[in-house]
């Protein structure tokens, strides 16, 4: 369909102006009314945060998320551009995407008034709607606001002029959205200067008669302990915001697993067959929630859902180096693959004690206990016995990455107790079970599981171990 490129063509064509908080409001309405998400890729919130940001968008408040870090506060925000119209018409040329029917800017104002319903027009996509400011302590109200630009006055022009203002992100987000990351990092002076922005909707600019009543929906992040911290940001900033929107972590495994399998970027299959049992997405995720409830672990820096898809990398990624070590053709993480998770680990979470060590023993101790945890939820106790018994007859296992597969099937065969603790961790798996490499992480799960129960000895020598009955 062909757009107005005039503003006569524009008024012809029906074509209604609304203040972004409606146009917001309008699409929300019909995302609730026909069952869709508010926001498609943030998953965990459906029955928490997404309704209070249903309500928000419904009352036309300007936001704040409240979380720690890697809780989707900007993807969330960012996310919202879809419910804006997807396309927009402004005046041809404007800086600061002027309503043609009610343009506010210098320039707008005068090519309206020089060309009347011949005004000519242009269309900006919803992308382009929306701006985004880490809030950092050298964040200027130029930044924010706008300048003087002296190229502008070298040119010719008067300082009085309005035209010699060079608008900052705020003005020329204009009918859209603004996002502002961690803004109790922005300095006080600063955050008086978006007191008008919030309130009386408008900017003012180095003392100049410039008033431009900007219509601009402001959402901002913040931590929560930097937010309620007295200085961090002041009283009247929190008072103009409409809603206070708190976030959290996944409140569950599966949950964190959904979100792993929808962010972790693994490498492509024209490069290597790459199978994860699901018991080993498990334990990654697994991981992370026990990380978020430990003593030994900074609760106020937050363990980010990045922790378990750059752990999720890393475990595959080894898997894979494996395989292409060893000349296989399908790589499949095993217990052994989770030692490569220590260094994606280490730089997202903070340990409490200051001893040399203590973070290799606390991310040593979380990947045991998640190991143990995955192992006691999916195979019943009942099943432990006669595998423990036929070790305490003397069998013992070898494993690592110099293993064959061929090895773990033979174990089958001599061990045939081991076969439905395998069968109980790879049901309801869409994973091929019948895969060597998929049985062969299993029986390690298996082994690694009783072994953390306290049911078999474990000796390690360098990257393998063997274990062994306890008598």
């Amino acid at each position: 369909m062909t757009r107005p490129n005039t503003l006569g063509e524009l008024k012809s064509s029906g074509w209604a102006s609304v203040p972004v908080a409606e146009e917001l409001r309008r699409n929300a309405i019909d995302r609730i009314r026909n069952g869709d998400p508010i926001v498609a890729t943030v998953l965990g919130y459906e029955d928490t945060v997404l309704p209070q940001l249903e309500n928000a968008l419904l009352a036309g408040h300007d936001v704040i998320f409240l979380g720690e870090r890697g809780q989707a506060k900007t993807r969330m925000i960012r996310g919202l551009t879809e419910l804006l119209d997807e396309w927009m018409p402004i005046v041809q040329g404007s800086e600061i995407n002027d309503d043609p029917y009610n343009p506010i800017s210098a320039h707008a104002r005068g090519l309206v008034e020089e060309h009347g319903d011949d005004t000519p027009i242009d269309w900006v996509h919803r992308d382009t709607r929306y701006g985004e400011k880490l809030a950092t302590p050298d964040t200027s109200i130029a930044d924010l606001i706008g300048e003087v630009d002296p190229i502008k006055v070298a040119e010719g022009r008067y300082l009085s002029d309005e035209l010699t203002l060079h608008y900052g992100l705020v003005p020329r987000t204009n009918r859209g959205i603004f996002a502002l990351n961690e803004l109790p990092d922005l300095s006080e002076r600063i955050q008086v200067g978006l007191l008008n922005v919030l309130e009386e909707r408008d900017v003012q600019i180095r003392g100049y008669k410039v008033r431009l009543p900007l219509d601009v929906m402001l959402f901002a992040s913040a931590n929560p302990e930097d937010y309620t911290n007295r200085g961090r940001i002041i009283t009247p900033l929190k008072d103009r915001f409409g809603s206070q929107i708190r976030t959290h972590y996944p409140l569950d495994v599966e949950t964190e697993m959904t979100i792993v399998l929808q962010e972790a970027v693994l490498p492509p299959a024209d490069v290597m067959d790459v199978r994860v049992p699901e018991f080993m997405l498990e334990i990654v995720a697994e991981l992370s929630q026990q990380a978020r409830q430990s003593n030994q672990i900074n609760q106020r820096s937050g363990v980010s859902v990045r922790l378990s898809v750059s752990n999720h990398e890393a475990m595959v990624a080894n898997a894979v180096r494996r395989t292409l070590i060893s000349g296989g053709e399908t790589a499949v993480p095993r217990v052994a693959d989770l030692g490569a998770i220590a260094a994606t680990t280490g730089g997202k979470i903070e340990v409490e004690a200051f001893e040399d060590g203590s973070e290799g023993r606390v991310i040593d101790a979380l990947v045991r206990s998640a190991v143990h945890t995955v192992f006691v939820d999916s195979v019943d106790p009942a099943l432990h016995g006669p595998i423990v018994d036929a070790f305490e007859e003397g069998v013992t296992v070898d494993v690592g990455p110099d293993v064959g597969l061929d090895a773990y099937g033979e174990l089958l065969a001599q061990v045939p107790a081991l076969q439905p603790a395998v069968d109980a961790l790879l049901d309801g798996d869409e994973i091929d079970a019948s895969h060597p490499g998929v049985v062969a992480s299993a029986i390690e799960l298996v082994l690694e599981g009783l072994h953390l129960g306290k049911r078999l000895n474990k000796n390690v020598h360098g990257g393998a171990a063997q274990y062994r009955g306890r008598s």
